[in-house]
């Protein structure tokens, strides 16, 4: 029997109704903390084995530096450097005091204070589908990427809290290589408010990425070197060669005071040993000598540990994505990330060639592969397809419907006595139902995540709208959010001056990447 149980008046039900229809859902995807132990796959004395077998590669095989700056840097640190292979042998006491020096906590701070982003163990934030040369979608079909659609994408980026970060989601191939940085930057800085990303193609282009993010954040030269701003992807060639942009890259930055995300590219069976232990201890080794590289030379760079390592189809060559091995691959990493103490990035994807059950399905494993080893930050968690080749406006917006799931999630799920609802328990009878009860009317608006591209309608009013599969829907969800995007006040307010910039750098000739 229970006991104690009040009766409100019908019309205090009304009141409280009437103030719960009225709420509306506001969740907050901008910061989110991983709520999920982190699954191991492999045992401790195993995670210490593999990090010692990378020591070894360091120390008696070594790592080709490309470089010469950069073999230099690495000799001066104590490391063994023959100029004639160009290999360098790197000591594990020279690794051990740069993840010492190496910080455990990266602020990284976009241009509106709310969307900062703390990068560290426990931490979790996504990314989009990254550098494609391809874009697709219903309408116009898979053509090479154009800055149109790159900025159209930033646009769609910065409409969703759930991407916490920008990144070169294409291509833009309609503008030339010496300017093609400019045209990323600017767009990036007055379309969005979020921690933006500068390519490393060389010294003259980072130096001109810093200056557009110093001119757009108002700072002085001090204070971009003061904090975290920007960030870039640093991948070494598998197996052990770092080339020459990419070693240049880590040396700018990590002077400049930016953040370097140090990623491996390791498809097991091609660029890396055919088990998941062998390659991830490759890419273990290629991220030492890379943070090291950073640490030497401004130690307490920011950088960030990072993985991608899959497997390839071995009947084809091609890379796969979603896979078990891949899944199992970002565990093992996430293993080594915590053994070592830093922030790391875990990698999304798909090898589908359309936004079809395949590329939905391996991209959401990869995505469970991500949450479940406590990645710090997941690059191509939305709209990858073709193992990178393109990206696609649909699945973009399928994928973050998979990310705000995620999302949801993390946040706490209340278990105080109102939310156990005792109340409502007794309120409805045997055999009732508590669509009406005073508890669901309170909290009918709020109570649920709602779908951003899902339909829950019955066949028969799916059919009366059309039919439509979740592509078509996600087709129609972009259009709409393109057409009301406006810009953050804080972003348009920097154009003129990057304009100005611009027009100065490329009156200038711009500046090459360099290969």
């Amino acid at each position: 029997m229970v006991v104690g149980v009040e009766r409100e008046s019908r019309r205090g039900r009304r009141t409280r109704a009437e103030a719960g229809a009225a709420s509306v859902r506001r969740p907050d995807y901008r910061t989110l903390r991983n709520p999920f132990l982190p699954q191991p796959v492999f045992s401790d004395d195993q995670v210490a084995a593999i990090h010692d077998t990378a020591l070894r590669v360091l120390e008696e095989l070594g790592i080709k530096v490309l470089l010469p700056e950069a073999r230099e840097l690495y000799r001066q640190a104590g490391a063994l450097v023959d100029e004639d292979t160009q290999m360098v042998r790197i000591g594990r006491e020279i690794t051990t005091t740069a993840l010492a020096s190496a910080p455990k906590s990266i602020l990284a701070l976009a241009g509106d204070r709310s969307r900062d982003i703390a990068l560290e163990l426990g931490t979790l934030t996504f990314l989009p589908g990254c550098g494609a040369p391809n874009v697709t979608d219903l309408d116009r079909g898979r053509r090479p990427g154009n800055l149109a659609d790159f900025e159209d994408l930033i646009r769609l980026v910065q409409s969703f809290d759930v991407l916490h970060l920008l990144g070169p989601c294409i291509e833009p191939q309609d503008v030339d290589n010496h300017l093609r940085h400019y045209a990323v930057n600017r767009a990036q800085l007055t379309l969005s408010d979020k921690f933006p990303f500068v390519f490393a193609r060389g010294t003259q282009q980072v130096e001109d990425g810093f200056e557009m993010v110093r001119l757009a954040r108002g700072l002085s030269q001090d204070e971009f070197r003061a904090g975290v701003h920007c960030y870039t992807v640093i991948n070494t060639n598998s197996p052990r060669q770092l080339d020459i942009p990419m070693a240049q890259g880590i040396i700018d930055f990590a002077r400049a005071g930016q953040a370097s995300i140090i990623t491996p590219f390791c498809l097991a069976g091609a660029m890396a040993p055919i088990t998941v232990a062998g390659a991830l201890t490759l890419q273990h080794a290629e991220a030492l000598a890379g943070i090291a590289l950073a640490q030497i030379s401004r130690p307490g760079a920011p950088v960030v540990y990072g993985s991608f390592s899959s497997n390839v189809d071995m009947k084809s060559g091609a890379p796969a994505f979603g896979t078990p091995e891949h899944v199992k691959a970002t565990l093992g990493a996430g293993q080594l990330a915590r053994f070592i103490g830093l922030p790391w990035r875990s990698g999304g994807g798909s090898a589908a060639n359309i936004s079809d059950v395949q590329a939905a399905h391996e991209t959401q494993f990869a995505l469970w592969g991500t949450v479940l080893a406590g990645a710090t930050v997941c690059i191509h968690a939305a709209g990858w397809l073709e193992g990178g080749l393109s990206i696609s406006f649909e699945k973009l917006i399928t994928d973050i419907e998979a990310l705000q799931t995620a999302a949801e999630l993390c946040a706490p799920t209340p278990g105080d006595a109102d939310a156990i609802g005792l109340d409502a328990i007794a309120e409805v009878q045997p055999g009732g139902h508590f669509f009406s009860a005073q508890h669901t009317m309170e909290r009918y608006r709020t109570a649920f995540y709602e779908p951003l591209v899902a339909d829950l309608s019955n066949f028969g009013t799916w059919t009366e709208n059309g039919s439509r599969t979740a592509t078509e829907r996600a087709n129609g969800v972009w259009k709409r959010v393109l057409a009301d995007f406006q810009p953050p006040p804080s972003a348009t307010a920097c154009t003129e001056v990057l304009d100005e910039f611009i027009a100065r750098r490329t009156r200038q000739g711009g500046a090459m990447p360099v290969s």
